[in-house]
């Protein structure tokens, strides 16, 4: 019948963090109202996590930004409430208080939960009260701590806080005059932050020697049955002083879905869930052995394309294809850190990696989203504005063409 319009593709989002919200808006830009969005998560706010490594060091904090808030901007109904199960067959999405919701696409982006490595050391984590670190700084500065260790544990999905903790402890440490403090990280990596390429490792290394840190590479921590640690090879004991280890990530094995024996989804590249016919998954919540928010994003994009293509938006669907994206908090700074998976880099990209003291990305954020890194941009500048005191005098007219040509005119005499 003319004038009528196919019905709207209703797509859950099971999960309010990176993978989530990335959907959330890839989704509206590239189905719009092809599809209804509705988001399912049990938490109040989205929080911005990865600059919570330097909140002891009064170098960054999470940031939070309510989840109601955002689901409006994004037109998307929402729904208090965690996933328990998924009944792909009927298409059905059941909570955890029993509701079951109706969907025609899924998204499971409910993340990873985390574990202590060692039971005879302090596990960081990004929602570690940061008094818990601040007392080992405290006892660093009294001097009852003169050696500290930090260890990434095997299976680690992601190594960097360990270094970012290590650099800025010792950076702290020099500040208050210990010179004497011995600081050494452990890692079963063949270079430091191997990941991210060979220029990466490079830097990595004279930052750490800069700074005092030593780095023990190939070295596997592990816990005795008396729960002592030892360093392999060797079996050399890791003792006579603090031990922070970084915690292992572990699945949700989600009851419908196909998971691994770590209870990580398995799902093919592009998200689409093993044996599925109507769900995908993206984040860390998937069985990819690296986790960190700048892959979530893209693994949900890889998700968001293959499912507006069946919403039937004008969308050619791209597989997952890890880009490794990284800002490292030295201590004394930030350094950018960006790598191709191998096999994947196009010709002129730098098959080793790149790492620079400028931003490789833009915005330069911790987290590189294609849609949600600009989106949260935006967001924290409109709060800058508003908790900006209110300016007193006349309004000024800016004439904003003008003062680009400017700029430009400038910039081409000075070359």
């Amino acid at each position: 019948m003319a004038g009528t319009s196919s019905p709207s593709l209703r797509v859950l989002v099971a999960g309010g963090g990176v993978a989530g919200l990335e959907t959330l808006l890839a989704l509206r830009h590239l189905a719009g109202d092809r599809v209804e969005r509705t988001l399912l998560t049990p938490e109040a706010d989205f929080v911005y996590r990865p600059m919570a490594v330097g909140e002891p060091f009064g170098r960054g904090r999470a940031q939070r930004h309510r989840l109601d808030v955002i689901a409006k901007d994004l037109g998307a109904a929402l729904i208090v409430g965690s996933l328990a199960e998924v009944d792909d067959r009927t298409r059905t999405a059941v909570t955890d208080t029993g509701e079951r919701l109706p969907y025609d696409a899924l998204v499971v982006a409910i993340g990873a939960g985390s574990e202590p490595a060692f039971q005879r050391a302090l596990t960081w984590t990004p929602e570690s009260d940061d008094e818990v670190y601040g007392g080992l700084l405290r006892d660093v500065e009294e001097g009852y701590s003169k050696r500290v260790a930090f260890v990434i544990p095997p299976d680690v999905a992601w190594p960097l806080p360990g270094y970012e903790l290590a650099l800025m402890t010792a950076w702290d440490a020099r500040g208050m005059g210990m010179d004497d403090v011995q600081i050494t990280v452990y890692t079963p990596e063949s270079a430091p932050l191997q990941i991210f390429g060979a220029a990466a490792s490079r830097s990595l290394r004279d930052d750490l020697e800069e700074a005092g840190v030593q780095v023990r590479t190939e070295a596997h921590v592990t816990a005795g049955a008396d729960g002592r640690l030892m360093v392999d090879p060797g079996a050399e004991p890791l003792e006579g002083g603090r031990v922070v280890a970084l915690p292992r990530a572990v699945g949700h094995a989600l009851p419908g879905v196909a998971h691994d024996t770590r209870g990580f989804i398995r799902c093919d590249g592009h998200g689409q869930i093993d044996g599925a016919a109507t769900a995908w998954a993206a984040g860390d919540a998937i069985a990819f052995p690296v986790k960190q928010g700048g892959l979530a994003a893209q693994q949900a994009d890889a998700a968001a394309e293959a499912i507006a293509a069946r919403a039937g938006a004008d969308v050619d669907p791209q597989p997952f294809r890890p880009v490794m994206r990284g800002v490292l908090l030295t201590g004394r700074g930030q350094a950018w850190m960006r790598k191709v998976a191998d096999g994947d880099a196009p010709d002129g990209d730098a098959p080793d990696g790149e790492a620079q003291r400028r931003a490789l990305f833009w915005p330069p954020t911790k987290i590189a989203g294609r849609y949600l890194s600009p989106y949260l941009a935006e967001l924290d500048e409109a709060r800058a504005l508003g908790e900006a005191p209110q300016p007193s005098g006349q309004p000024v007219e800016l004439d904003l063409e003008r003062d680009r040509l400017g700029a430009l005119t400038a910039g081409t005499n000075r070359t």
